[in-house]
């Protein structure tokens, strides 16, 4: 029997199988070519050979292809642990960021809890303040309307009392709370009140006294009274000497009639000197009728003080309009309007006009019925007192 060719190994690689069976074949390639021939032209060794050449095509490749897929799996672990390497120190970059991220939100929970603590006591401090603020607005309004009150009734001050009301009611609106309402509905109420009462015309009377103070000095008295003078006569016209009248033609001229220049100059002279005598004489004698006969026997001196006392009197009332003392006010009147009667002139234009103005000052009605802030005043001090 021929012999065979061995078949390589299926794990030797492919490169080492070929050199061998290429050095068998070329060492007994002249001791076996008939041999050789005779086996290859059989099926079955063609079929061995074929199949031992595709075997180790095979392993070539699939050696290769191991080869590659060693060397892609070799790179993608590099990339991989370069890939862990660069992950591990993310993930101790992010476990550092974590750590001072926890210390900050510790401390921002820590600084939440203090502010919330100052915000409960800055909370706390101003409803004390608050509190205390709204005590101290209405101990203010308080003090305002107790003060306007007496105003009003001591000296009838309504501008003064309106005033005072208005103020307190801009400074409980400016607070803008419910609980003031019942005190500003108090307000209201008053200042209606006051609103409602009849004006009296202070500033005009308080005028009209002035202006008849400064009258007096100017007030002539029946002490101090001087003659009128006669009022100066109106001039006569001269008479016109009489017309001369007409002559008729070829009668004679009348003879003129003989003057006497002695007789009207004496004339003249007489009746001058005679106007003059009367006038004299009207003069030295003077009737009058006088209710009081001391008032002719006044000094200048006490004519001084007599004009200052009169000031006085009308300055005293004008202090009693201002104060609302009714009796008082016209009791000073009266004293004025009758010292003016009974020493001053009442002849006299400036005597009528300074009684005149009496007159119109005494006209005026100051009994008026003042009311009370009671209302705004209880107001106030029932809230105050409120727990």
């Amino acid at each position: 029997m021929n012999e065979l060719p061995t078949l390589p190994e299926t794990s030797a690689p492919p490169g080492a199988a070929a050199n061998a069976g290429a050095a068998a074949s070329a060492s007994s390639m002249p001791a076996r070519a008939p041999a050789l021939r005779d086996a290859l032209k059989r099926p079955l060794t063609i079929a061995v050979i074929t199949l031992a050449v595709l075997l180790a095509a095979q392993s070539w490749s699939t050696h290769k292809q191991v080869r590659n897929l060693r060397e892609d799996v070799a790179r993608r672990l590099q990339k991989g642990d370069a890939s862990n390497a660069d992950t591990g120190t993310l993930a101790r970059a992010v476990q550092d960021a974590t750590k001072e991220l926890q210390a900050k939100v510790g401390l921002l929970e820590n600084r939440q809890s203090e502010a919330q603590s100052q915000q409960l006591a800055l909370e706390q401090l101003y409803n004390d303040l608050s509190k205390n603020r709204d005590e101290w607005a209405l101990a203010e309004i308080e003090q305002v309307l107790s003060t306007a009150s007496q105003q009003l009734q001591l000296a009838g001050n309504v501008a003064g009392a309106l005033i005072a009301l208005q103020n307190a009611d801009r400074s409980l609106s400016r607070s803008d709370k419910p609980q003031f309402i019942t005190i500003r509905r108090a307000i209201a109420k008053d200042t209606e009140k006051l609103k409602s009462l009849p004006s009296v015309d202070s500033v005009g009377v308080a005028l009209r006294l002035d202006a008849a103070i400064a009258m007096l000095d100017a007030l002539p008295m029946l002490a101090d009274e001087t003659p009128a003078l006669p009022a100066p006569k109106p001039a006569k016209a001269k008479a016109k000497p009489p017309a001369a009248k007409p002559v008729a033609a070829g009668a004679a001229a009348p003879a003129p009639a003989p003057a006497n220049p002695l007789w009207l100059k004496a004339q003249g002279v007489w009746t001058s000197w005679s106007s003059e005598m009367w006038t004299d004489v009207r003069q030295l004698i003077r009737l009058r009728s006088v209710e009081t006969p001391e008032a002719l026997l006044l000094s200048p001196t006490q004519a001084y003080f007599l004009r200052e006392n009169v000031k006085l009197r009308l300055l005293n009332a004008r202090l009693a309009l201002l104060s609302r003392n009714e009796t008082a006010f016209r009791s000073d009147l009266i004293a004025a309007q009758d010292a003016l009667v009974k020493y001053f002139d009442t002849r006299a234009q400036p005597t009528q006009t300074a009684q005149a103005l009496l007159r119109q000052v005494q006209a005026s009605n100051l009994a008026i019925d003042m009311p009370t802030l009671s209302e705004s005043l209880n107001a106030v001090r029932n809230y105050k007192a409120k727990p």
